[in-house]
């Protein structure tokens, strides 16, 4: 991965020029992400270590890269099988997340009151319905991104109940999910409002398989959507596109932990099932 041109896709234009050269000579320097999170078995998109614009949080329900600048995360990646599932109920106790630095701003639930957006979850709350506290968890607000109602509520939630659907017969999805692009801002300029939304799925047919493998064989369902009003009704399968495309939109680096070979066959694809 390009470090310069990740570095452009995550820092928002009005950032500060002498801010800018201490993230960018901090880019350039090695970083030892973390990656034993289960979260990150497919591997970590952007590096993400300690940067304000790229800070990991590895989370027992999750792994995310927060970008303090923008107020959402760049991605957020969990694995999803059956023993994530259960009947606990939805928490809906939307709140900021107070283990990021108290210098990063912290979003709160009311920032998104009035601004016509949804609080759009990334890993959703009905993927952690096992516990009570996993699935309260989905709702710290480094777990959120603005998104438009019809495409929330629309095919992006369609494509969310067809993953558990998947799970339901047998499947282990690791899924990445984010977001990129600038609409607009909401809570006084602190939360971008992206331009588009996308997410990549692997499926495999059994649990804790790990990137090892993965082989040209394994279905990866890709989609980039539009984060705007009228596409309620659209059919997700629409969005499809391939992880090479989402790659290059976004300058990250995703199923890195796969190997080269098998990544250079499953990336260039489009899911047609």
């Amino acid at each position: 991965m390009n470090k310069s041109k990740f570095f452009q896709a995550i820092l928002p234009i009005a950032v500060p020029a002498a801010i800018f050269f201490t993230l960018f000579n901090y880019l350039q320097k090695p970083l030892t992400a973390q990656t034993s999170s289960v979260h990150l078995t497919m591997g970590n998109p952007t590096g993400a270590n300690t940067s304000f614009s790229n800070l990991l949080l590895s989370k027992a329900q999750y792994a995310t890269s927060h970008n303090c600048f923008r107020g959402t995360p760049n991605w957020v990646s969990w694995q999803l099988n059956q023993s994530w599932l259960g009947s606990a109920p939805r928490q809906d106790d939307f709140r900021a997340d107070t283990t990021i630095p108290s210098s990063c701003y912290r979003v709160t639930s009311s920032d998104y009151t009035g601004s016509g957006f949804d609080r759009g979850h990334m890993t959703p709350s009905a993927d952690r319905t096992n516990t009570s506290s996993n699935n309260s968890a989905t709702f710290l607000m480094t777990n959120i991104i603005p998104q438009a109602p019809d495409n929330n509520q629309g095919p992006w939630a369609v494509l969310e109940n067809y993953s558990r659907d998947l799970v339901n017969q047998g499947k282990e999805l690791y899924i990445i999910s984010g977001s990129y692009g600038t609409k607009s801002t909401i809570a006084g300029g602190k939360v971008t409002v992206p331009s588009r939304t996308w997410k990549v799925i692997v499926v495999l047919n059994s649990s804790n398989s790990g990137a090892s493998s993965v082989n040209t064989n394994t279905r990866v369902i890709a989609v980039n959507m539009p984060n705007t009003q009228g596409i309620r009704n659209n059919n997700w399968k629409n969005y499809r596109v391939s992880v090479d495309s989402i790659e290059a939109s976004t300058g990250y680096n995703l199923l890195s932990n796969v190997s080269s070979s098998v990544q250079s066959v499953i990336e260039s694809r489009v899911d047609n099932l």
